[in-house]
C-alpha cells in the first residue's frame, strides 16, 4: 500500500522538476525540487511506495529524462494516469518507472488515499473499490522488471 499524490492534467515536466535544477551535477540533488511549483512539501512528504495520480496528459512538455528519473529516485513505485504525453511515457519505462493508464481511478480517489496497484493483474484497489488499468505489454514490463533500458540491453548480451 502506498499513499496518493493527486495532481490535476496537463502537468508539465517543467512543473515536475523546474529547468533552473537541470544544471545540478545529480539526479539526487534534483530530486529534492520535484513538483517544487506545485506542492512545496512533495519531495519531504513522498515515501518509497507511494504512488502519483493524474488527469490526462501527464508529462507533456520538453522531453527531458530527468523528469521520470526524480520520481524513481524519491521512490514513486508508479504514475497513473488518464494518458500520458508519449515521450514521458517512453522516458518512464527506459529509466524503469512504471506508467499506468487508469481511466477511472482519477476521480474516485483523493490526495493521501492508500492504493495498491497489482501490475499483473492490471487492477488498483483502493479501500473496498478496485479499479482496471492497462497491463503493460510483455516486453515493456520486461524492461521495467530489469530496472529500465539500459539495464535489459545490458542482460541480452
Amino acid at each position: 500500500m502506498g499513499k496518493i499524490f493527486r495532481f490535476y492534467k496537463d502537468v508539465d515536466t517543467d512543473q515536475i522538476i523546474a529547468s533552473q535544477y537541470l544544471l545540478f551535477p545529480t539526479i539526487d540533488e534534483m530530486k529534492e525540487h520535484t513538483f517544487e511549483s506545485l506542492d512545496p512539501e512533495f519531495a519531504t512528504s513522498v515515501k518509497p511506495g507511494d504512488y502519483v495520480v493524474a488527469d490526462e496528459n501527464f508529462g507533456c512538455g520538453s522531453s527531458r529524462e530527468q523528469a521520470p528519473s526524480v520520481l524513481k529516485a524519491l521512490g514513486v513505485k508508479a504514475v497513473v494516469a488518464k494518458s500520458f504525453a508519449r515521450i514521458f511515457y517512453r522516458n518512464s519505462i527506459n529509466i524503469g518507472l512504471p506508467v499506468i493508464i487508469c481511466k477511472d481511478l482519477y476521480d474516485n480517489v483523493n490526495a493521501g488515499d492508500e492504493m495498491e496497484l497489482n501490475m499483473e493483474q492490471g487492477t488498483i484497489t483502493v479501500g473496498d473499490k478496485t479499479f482496471t488499468c492497462t497491463s503493460l505489454p510483455e516486453n515493456l514490463q520486461k524492461i521495467l522488471d530489469q530496472g529500465g533500458l539500459i539495464a535489459s540491453l545490458n542482460k541480452e548480451d
